[in-house]
């Protein structure tokens, strides 16, 4: 579908530039609340089924935007689930009718919204669409199934429509903007959305008043196939695996040029979270490299050349590998694997055990922080090299931006500030998580051997890699999209 292949006579889409190319979203806000019953035409249950990451994030967002309706917002869970209590404690319950059994939720829904992990999603599909009524609504937050589905020949019931809303966050961010917004309007993570299947030409409203429900302040346009390649891709590059990667590869090569651990984690992990985060939010990259003076720049531009194609080689096989559904396939059998090794911890090495230490013993605030060129030169490449391969490969400059760079900085970033690296990534799927334990090593690897061995030769400065970077199209490009944000920053609170 184009860009501007969505009508709706509901909400009103805007068009934008980007690049060369023209875009069109739908902007959000708290006015637009009254038009959900409009939009939900026919729908008188929601089910939300599971609830892991985007489920209590969903499922309370949901619940908040209609109430006052008759539309109920119900959760689907096992029979035996452990989430039981946890939806108790957030009002969901059985006595009230919010809280029933999976299957018989999803039976009983006109819009079921499938927030299982991707793992289960593969294991319990087919009994899914079997339970589901003729003519009701799918909606997904993430392009897994469709990924799984193209992997072993097979595809959605053609008498059900098929959705999705995505949000640019995890689910802990999906509610604590909600909110924020109830005080700020706008405020809110900013959201993709889909219409893969339309049987009763409803479901582009139904999509669009889903992000609305959930607070997005603005809706871009995809494809659930364009989605699922670029979110798996990108939590395995810049926004989980390679920021946990680039932090650990770092710290190591500050303690072997004779800098104090704590000094070694405020230049790599404290530098990234802090001013580069905090600049890249409002300006863009050019931003960060416009702070830096001469000798700081050469710093900067050593870093960025050493860094760019070590870090393209890996993020192009991650793109390769999901594509081709090989990183599906890898999280499906990783999930089998759990039974005999759960997920492992990821924070006990040195420089998040100092982190610890750095956390508690902060003075200034976040973008008051010094800014180490060598570590911006090395960050910035490695997002912009995610970038290029998102491009390559015909996605939407909206969709490159905001999986590559809005999400990062915006949503994930001040995750690992408040409480390291674990707080950050463990917040998000399953999926998620196993991508950046699987990829964040390689990322490390290859920088540290291909792209660290390079910084102490005077001639590693690539001319040309540095024009293409300061002459980019997508730092205009985010201009817009910078605009195109939160009204406030995440307020981060304990999930």
């Amino acid at each position: 579908m184009s860009s501007q292949g969505f009508e709706s006579q509901i909400f009103e889409k805007e068009r934008i530039q980007l690049g060369d190319t023209e875009e069109y979203i739908v902007r959000g806000g708290r006015h637009l609340i009254e038009k959900l019953p409009e939009a939900f035409e026919g729908i008188s249950q929601v089910g939300v089924i599971g609830w892991s990451s985007q489920g209590p994030a969903q499922a309370k967002n949901l619940r908040d935007s209609l109430e006052g309706t008759s539309i109920n917002v119900v959760v689907g869970l096992r029979d035996n689930s452990s989430s039981i209590p946890s939806a108790e404690a957030a009002g969901f319950t059985k006595e009230n009718g919010t809280l029933g059994e999976m299957y018989q939720v999803i039976k009983e829904s006109d819009l079921v919204l499938l927030l299982i992990a991707d793992g289960a999603q593969a294991k319990v599909y087919k009994d899914v669409f079997s339970a589901m009524k003729p003519g009701a609504t799918l909606g997904l937050s993430h392009g897994f199934l469709l990924g799984y589905l193209n992997s072993v020949g097979e595809s959605f019931p053609e008498n059900i429509n098929v959705i999705a809303v995505c949000p640019k966050g995890m689910g802990p961010s999906v509610r604590r903007l909600y909110e924020q917004g109830k005080e700020v309007n706008g405020a809110g993570i900013n959201a993709s959305f889909a219409v893969h299947q339309d049987v009763d030409g409803k479901a582009t409203n139904v999509a669009l008043g889903w992000a609305v429900a959930l607070g997005a302040p603005f809706s871009f346009q995809t494809t659930l196939e364009s989605e699922f390649k670029s979110d798996i891709y990108g939590e395995r590059g810049i926004l989980l695996g390679a920021v946990h990667g680039i932090c650990e590869g770092l710290y190591d090569y500050n303690l072997q040029h004779n800098v104090s651990p704590e000094d070694a984690f405020k230049r790599t992990a404290e530098c990234i979270t802090g001013p580069i985060t905090k600049i890249i939010s409002k300006e863009g990259m050019k931003g960060v490299y416009a702070r830096f003076n001469d000798n700081e720049k050469e710093l900067f531009q050593k870093a960025y050349s050493a860094s760019y194609h070590p870090a393209f080689e890996i993020l192009l096989e991650i793109y390769q590998e999901v594509a081709s559904c090989n990183e599906i396939r890898s999280v499906i059998l990783a999930n089998e694997r759990f039974s005999r090794y759960p997920m492992g911890k990821i924070d006990g090495t040195p420089m998040w055990v100092v982190g610890e230490s750095v956390r508690a013993n902060r003075s200034e605030k976040p973008e008051d922080r010094p800014i180490d060129p060598t570590t911006a030169g090395v960050f910035v490449a490695t997002m912009m090299a995610q970038i290029d391969v998102l491009l390559e490969h015909g996605h939407s400059y909206s969709e490159v931006i905001n999986e590559s760079i809005i999400e990062s900085v915006d949503s994930l970033n001040p995750y690992i500030d408040y409480k390291g690296i674990a707080f950050m990534i463990d917040n998000c799927s399953t999926t998620a998580r196993l991508g950046a334990r699987k990829w964040a090593p390689r990322f490390d690897y290859n920088l540290r051997q291909q792209a660290y061995t390079q910084l102490k030769r005077d001639d590693v400065v690539d001319s040309e890699l540095i024009a293409k970077f300061e002459s980019h199209s997508v730092h205009d490009a985010f201009l817009v999209c910078a605009e195109l944000r939160p009204t406030v920053d995440i307020a981060v609170l304990e999930v």
